[in-house]
Parts: structure tokens; C-alpha cells; sequence
């Protein structure tokens, strides 16, 4: 273009073809339009109207004694007996930039009141012409407002907050930590307590099945009149076998006396003597085994009220071994909150970065305005 310029200025004006005029016509609000004007709004924007921007930082990590880590600072963490939580550093990370987070904080208008500053440039603050004021625009803005990083290498998470002000700032930053220290508890407690609510119902279900199956079986003795049939029945048995040694030496000796001394007196007291353990002994048999009150119909019975009270025994041992494993398990699943740097109070503004804005814009209006040159020339060269 400077060229042009040389040879319209050498020839006087008149030497120079009335296309080329046209072209340097052109190229010159092409380069005011795409370069001069928006520099010159840049430097308005970024030398009068744009507002100052406060940013609060604050940098904390979330460990368990639990989960393990391998990278970073999870190596120091794990040399104390604790590691990184990443699930834990992701739901924190969500619910700060939530709509929850935003409820909580901009509690009596809060966030609203510090983003929607009068005082506040009208192209940077929130809701300037008051036409939107729904919590939804307020979001959107929050969003842009407050973001969390995450360097899963160091596992250390770093909490930012951008305001017109120092003070809105850092008291974000503070509430915000405060709120995510908060759910990493409410995680904590509401997984220890379905953790442990479960066992304990498993506690209090077998101790109901082992008093109901203690019941049974003291019901049962007291109906049959008999604590442990197997016991009894050998006892039974042992007495049997007593009465049939008895017997047979009875036996064996009235045979001697009849085979001896037919008349003798004491041949009508053997038999009687014999006739009776027979009696004897068939009672006690008919106690052992033969109708259904007999011990051995019985044990089947308390064979099984006792095997089931001994099963239910063994589910509440079971069930406290649950118990207390489920209490450790959630002691080794709690997440702890260490905060690495306290939220920082800012006492300069951070951004904008005027200087760095207004040679963005110069720089982008060059290329664009290149690039429009390239284009206008290949369309003159076509429709030449």
C-alpha cells in the first residue's frame, strides 16, 4: 500500500489509473475498518471501561488412609499413613461450580449484589440493564467467575475466585472452601452410617433368630420333659444294659437251680426276679425307641432346634465380625480436608491485562485485515 502511495505521490495524482485510485480508496477503510477502529475501541475499552479484577486463590488436597497413591505429593501422604482421594477431589470439584454451591452462597443476595455493582464497568457486570436477573443468568456468570483446578500428579486441587473487589474475592473463596470441606463430611458421614446401619441390622436380625431359636428349643424340652435326648438315650441304654446283665445271671441261675434242686424255694423268686427285668427292660426300651414320646423320635426334633439354634449363634458371631469390619472399613474410607494455602486476600488486580488486550486486538485486526485483502484482490482478479 505504501508503495502505491509513493507512485501516486511521484506522478502528481493524474499518472495513476483510476482503478488503482479506487483499490487505495479501498484498501484504506479496509484497514481502518479491520485495524484502526477496533484498536481504538480496545484502547477505550481496556483504558476507561474495564473494571478491575480481584482473584483469590486457595489450594487444598482431600486424603484417606484408605486409597492409595503412587505420584507426588500421594507419596508424602502415603509415608504418613494417608493417600489422595481423586473421587472425593472430583465431587468437590462439581459441586463448586454447581447451582447448589451458588445457592448457598449468594445466601440474601450476595453474589448478586457483588456481581451486579453499580460501581462496576456496565460491560462487565452482572445484568447491567436489569432485564435478566434469573438465578439461571446468575449461574452462567458464576460460572465464569469461580473455577477448580485439579493436578492429578500432585493430587493437589486449587480453588480460584475472580471479583471486583478484594474483600467479594476472598470471602467467596473462604465460603466456597468451607462449603466443599462440608460435603467431603456429609460424604463421610452418610457412607459410614449406611455402611454400619447395615451391619447393624444384620446384628439385631441374627440376635432375633437366635433368642426365637433359644425359645423353640426351651419349649421344646419342657413339652418332652427331656434337655438333651442323645445324652439321655445313652443313659437309658446304659441301664438297659445293666438290667439285660442282670437278667441273664437270673436266667442262668435258675436254670441251675431247676436243673439241681427243682423244689427249691428260691425257683419261684427267681422267676418273679425275672419276670420283672424283662418288664423293666422293655419299659426302658419303649422309652428309648417306640412311640413317638420315645428319646429316639425326640432327638430328631432337637437334633434340629439344636442345629438351628447352633446356625443362628453363628450368624450373630458372623455378624458382629460384619459389624465391626464395616466400622473399620468406613474409619479407612474417611476423607479429610487439608488445606494446603489458605484462601489469599488480593491486594492488587490480576486482570485485566490491558496492555496484553489492546496488542491482542491490534495483532488480530492485522490478520483479519490481511487476510480480507487477499480475498477482495482474487475476487478483482476474477471479475477482471
Amino acid at each position: 500500500m505504501l508503495k502505491v502511495r509513493e507512485k501516486f505521490l511521484q506522478s502528481g495524482g493524474t499518472s495513476l489509473p483510476a482503478r488503482a485510485r479506487i483499490a487505495l480508496v479501498r484498501a484504506d477503510k479496509l484497514f481502518l475498518l479491520a485495524v484502526v477502529l477496533p484498536t481504538l475501541l480496545a484502547i477505550l475499552y481496556f483504558g476507561f471501561f474495564a473494571s478491575d479484577v480481584y482473584v483469590s486463590e486457595s489450594q487444598f488436597v482431600i486424603r484417606s488412609p484408605d486409597k492409595q497413591s503412587t505420584t507426588g505429593l500421594g507419596v508424602l501422604l502415603k509415608s504418613s499413613g494417608f493417600s489422595s482421594a481423586d473421587d472425593e477431589v472430583y465431587a468437590a470439584q462439581d459441586y463448586v461450580q454447581s447451582r447448589d454451591a451458588l445457592r448457598a452462597l449468594n445466601a440474601n443476595d450476595a453474589v448478586a449484589r457483588a456481581y451486579g455493582n453499580e460501581h462496576v464497568s456496565i460491560f462487565d457486570r452482572f445484568n447491567p440493564l436489569g432485564f435478566s436477573g434469573s438465578f439461571e443468568a446468575l449461574y452462567k456468570f458464576y460460572q465464569g467467575k469461580v473455577g477448580v483446578g485439579y493436578d492429578t500428579s500432585s493430587a493437589v486441587a486449587t480453588l480460584t475466585v475472580r471479583a471486583f473487589s478484594p474483600d467479594d474475592a476472598y470471602r467467596f473463596n473462604s465460603q466456597l472452601l468451607a462449603l466443599a470441606e462440608g460435603l467431603v463430611n456429609r460424604l463421610n458421614t452418610r457412607g459410614r452410617r449406611d455402611m454400619i446401619e447395615y451391619a447393624s441390622r444384620e446384628v439385631q436380625d441374627a440376635q432375633m433368630a437366635a433368642r426365637n431359636a433359644a425359645v423353640a428349643l426351651a419349649a421344646f424340652r419342657n413339652n418332652h420333659g427331656v434337655v438333651d435326648p442323645e445324652e439321655q438315650a445313652k443313659a437309658q441304654l446304659a441301664m438297659i444294659s445293666k438290667l439285660q446283665d442282670e437278667l441273664i445271671g437270673s436266667r442262668v441261675q435258675l436254670e441251675q437251680l431247676q436243673s439241681m434242686a427243682p423244689e427249691n424255694p428260691q425257683v419261684p423268686i427267681l422267676r418273679t426276679r425275672i419276670a420283672g427285668l424283662q418288664n423293666q427292660i422293655d419299659q426302658q426300651m419303649g422309652r428309648v425307641a417306640g412311640d413317638r414320646r420315645s428319646l429316639s423320635a425326640s432327638a430328631v426334633q432337637y437334633e434340629k432346634l439344636e442345629l438351628e439354634r447352633e446356625l443362628a449363634d453363628k450368624r450373630v458371631a458372623a455378624a458382629m465380625t460384619s459389624l465391626q469390619s464395616a466400622e473399620d472399613e468406613a474409619q479407612r474410607k474417611q476423607a479429610y480436608v487439608e488445606r494446603i494455602a489458605e484462601p489469599s486476600r488480593p491486594d492488587e488486580a490480576a486482570e485485566p491485562r490491558r496492555l496484553r488486550g489492546i496488542f491482542a486486538t491490534f495483532m488480530l485486526g492485522l490478520i483479519a485485515w490481511g487476510i480480507l485483502r487477499l480475498l477482495l484482490a482474487g475476487l478483482r482478479e476474477h471479475h477482471g
